[in-house]
């Protein structure tokens, strides 16, 4: 689960993280009363106005500025809230802006220079371990600056047993070339922040920038955070940041319905049991020259009712030019699923894309004899390559 930037900052500042404080506003009305509110308790002459939505790259597509006095707090917060902003994160329609972040600049002169730093942490899937990758080069995109300077990236793997260590927040802040109170202040943020992910059961943090400001106290200037979804039944209060106007409808609703689903740009809807099969599945669509429209994983109980549903989603799609089903019939019985296909066709009737469906496993040789004497347009393989044959061929 994904959480908006003021979220984000709202989490790491329970766990002693500094963050660029700011307030969040519905409309022009409120942000000028949050600008008011800001100069009031910082000092701030300036105010930074954000787009909060659940994409990175804000500032390219015009959803992040600076306003100098509170007319242009004003004609800002207008001009973001409404506005449907296109990031390099965002389809082509962009993302409809529903609040702005309207926040202290920190950006003050002072004795020394501001500097910008790249800070993540993120679990290293090779070696099962969290770890923290971080960089001299914030504020730039990091994907750029591990292709064309991948020598500035660095990573600190934390050992699960002994957690993070003070020799280890020291490392990072001096390969950031830190000196000083910058240098003491960014070992208190890295432990301060690790605690955080760790604590709040996160699989993501990423602060760009982390800023080292004029008088060398470092603070988080922006927070991207993304929560595990399978912990949130431990954090109630995090669960109820979710928001649900940046999801797509289809995935909510399916999500309501106990459906694993993620909607897609391809032509071949799929419904498979198992996440691994499914992602297989996808495999086996684009080697025969399809793409998949979607991911939909139903689980172990796929039963008729969930079938149903399953094929009412996918068919949404305008996109879709044939249906997969894929089914391993470990915990489920595959001539429980042919039947809920069986049910599902004649219930939503006239459906006119083809279908093809594979079961294996438990009863599978039931499953087959159901589907093939149904009467249904509803081709079945048994093998694999049957299967990408029979999707290849209905898509020529």
């Amino acid at each position: 689960m994904n959480l908006h930037e003021y979220q984000g900052k709202e989490l790491l500042s329970s766990f002693g993280v500094r963050i660029q404080r700011g307030i969040v506003a519905q409309n022009p009305d409120e942000a000028v009363a949050a600008a008011k509110k800001l100069t009031e308790d910082t000092g701030t002459g300036w105010h930074v106005i954000k787009a909060q939505v659940h994409a990175g790259g804000r500032g390219k597509g015009g959803g992040v500025k600076l306003a100098k006095n509170l007319d242009e707090v004003r004609s800002i917060s207008d001009q973001i809230i409404g506005m449907d902003l296109v990031t390099p994160q965002t389809s082509a329609e962009g993302k409809r802006v529903h609040q702005v972040l309207v926040a202290e600049d920190v950006y003050y002169p002072g004795d020394s220079e501001t500097s910008e730093f790249y800070m993540s942490v993120l679990l290293n899937r090779s070696t099962g371990r969290n770890m923290i990758m971080y960089s001299t080069e914030g504020g730039m995109d990091i994907e750029t600056v591990a292709e064309e300077t991948p020598h500035l990236i660095f990573t600190e793997e934390i050992d699960p047993a002994v957690g993070l260590q003070g020799f280890q927040a020291r490392k990072i802040a001096f390969n950031l070339g830190l000196s000083g109170a910058a240098f003491k202040d960014m070992t208190k943020f890295v432990a301060a922040l690790y605690r955080a992910y760790v604590e709040s059961d996160s699989s993501l943090f990423e602060i760009n920038p982390v800023l080292k400001t004029s008088d060398d106290k470092i603070m988080a200037v922006d927070a991207k955070v993304s929560l595990d979804d399978n912990a949130l039944f431990r954090h109630k209060d995090l669960a109820e940041m979710r928001d649900l106007r940046e999801e797509r409808p289809i995935e909510v609703e399916a999500g309501k319905l106990g459906l694993n689903y993620v909607d897609l740009d391809g032509n071949v809807g799929c419904m498979v049991n198992g996440a691994g099969l499914a992602m297989a599945t996808m495999d086996l669509i684009k080697q025969a020259g399809g793409d998949p429209a979607n991911f939909l994983d139903v689980g172990g109980t796929a039963d008729a009712a969930r079938v149903e549903a399953a094929f009412e989603i996918i068919l949404r799609d305008p996109n879709v030019k044939a249906i997969l089903i894929n089914i391993f019939g470990g915990i489920v019985r595959c001539d429980r699923v042919a039947q809920g296909v069986i049910d599902a066709y004649k219930s939503i009737g006239n459906i006119e894309v083809p279908i093809i469906v594979r079961l294996q496993g438990t009863n599978a040789d039931v499953a087959k004899e159901l589907i093939d004497n149904s009467g249904l347009d509803v081709m079945s393989a048994t093998e694999f390559q049957e299967a990408a044959d029979k999707v290849q061929q209905v898509l020529s």
